[in-house]
């Protein structure tokens, strides 16, 4: 009976030992007992703290190299919105007769056609007609001028009027156009396309006028 006694005790001490072990390690499912839990969960636990540390400072730092990158991007945006103002040597300019019968006055419509980047137009051209008595400068009509986004391979219009010369005389003979785009200071010169002559006048003003952009032929196109 003892030596039965003493088995079992020894048997139940094993089952002990075990159960023990069961609770501290892993079940034969492989999976991790409450208390090996815990304590994995306090270590990584600890672990992913510093992992939290390390990913909060990747944050920082992805999130500082974003805001970098956007603050750039944004000025690069804001630089690329503005649009910049019309450059003589980025517009093509043409002028035509635009003249039609029983016109008290003589119509050269120029033309203004984006060949840049598109840019900004504002007001009136500066016109200059060469003659052999001298520069004539145009005179604007006083009509609005609202400024317009001439984008890139797209034309203006805008008209310059004149006195025909009706007089039977020689009058004043037009030999070239000048044409300055506003807010330029660079000029281009071209064929003069109107009426070979304007009429003397007595010198007190200029009669050719200027109208602003749009202000003749399709206007914006």
């Amino acid at each position: 009976m003892r030596v039965q006694k003493l088995t079992f005790a020894a048997l139940a001490v094993v089952a002990g030992l075990s159960l023990t072990a069961c609770q501290n390690g892993e079940d034969d499912l492989g999976q991790v007992a409450p208390s090996s839990a815990s304590s994995a969960s306090s270590a990584s636990g600890g672990s992913g703290s510093g992992g939290s540390a390390a990913q909060d400072g990747g944050k920082d730092s992805a999130g500082q190299g974003t805001g970098g990158q956007g603050t750039s991007a944004g000025n690069g945006s804001e630089a690329n919105s503005k649009v910049g103002k019309c450059r003589t040597d980025d517009l093509d300019i043409t002028a035509t007769d635009s003249t039609i019968g029983g016109d008290t006055e003589g119509t050269v419509a120029v033309e203004f056609k984006n060949g840049g980047p598109d840019c900004v137009l504002s007001g009136y051209a500066g016109i200059d007609l060469k003659t052999n008595a001298g520069s004539l400068s145009a005179e604007r009509t006083g009509e609005k001028a609202t400024p317009m986004t001439l984008k890139n391979g797209k034309s203006v219009y805008f008209g310059i009027n004149y006195p025909l010369n009706t007089s039977g005389g020689s009058g004043v003979r037009v030999t070239g156009l000048v044409v300055t785009p506003p807010d330029e200071t660079k000029s281009f010169s071209l064929e003069w396309p109107g009426a070979a002559t304007l009429p003397a006048t007595d010198g007190s003003g200029s009669q050719v006028k200027v109208g602003p952009m749009g202000s003749a032929g399709q206007g914006e196109g």
